[in-house]
């Protein structure tokens, strides 16, 4: 059961008790809580349930990916896709040091259209 800590993970970043999640979805708190302890075995209506709550994929749920958006919900061209998914894949570090490098290819870019208007 990889998913207990993804769902614990969902929950607090949405501010939301188990209390509250538990009411959703039509269970009690004390039982919630052993989903995410991975007491009990989340059944698939309540991670459909739960997917739909917090606006990720049942593959984001599973643990199966690292990108919450299904695919399906948001229409990428495949060149950002593939871009994204390589930027996934980067450590934290470099993803730090492509964003300084695409901060600095940007503010060049816009100094080149400035330029250009008032020329």
């Amino acid at each position: 059961m990889a998913f207990y800590q993804r769902i614990r993970d969902l929950r607090e970043d949405a501010d939301k008790t188990q209390s509250e999640l538990a009411a959703y979805l039509g269970t009690t708190a004390q039982y919630y809580g052993k989903y995410e302890k991975g007491e009990r075995e989340l059944p698939f209506s309540r991670a459909v349930q739960l997917a739909d709550f917090y606006g990720v994929s049942l593959d984001y749920i599973a643990g199966r990916t690292n990108i919450p958006v299904n695919r399906c919900t948001v229409s990428l061209h495949e060149d950002t896709a593939a871009v994204l998914q390589k930027y996934n894949a980067l450590t934290e570090r470099n993803k730090g040091k492509l964003e300084q490098f695409l901060d600095t290819l940007y503010e060049q870019q816009a100094q080149q259209k400035e330029v250009q208007s008032s020329g």
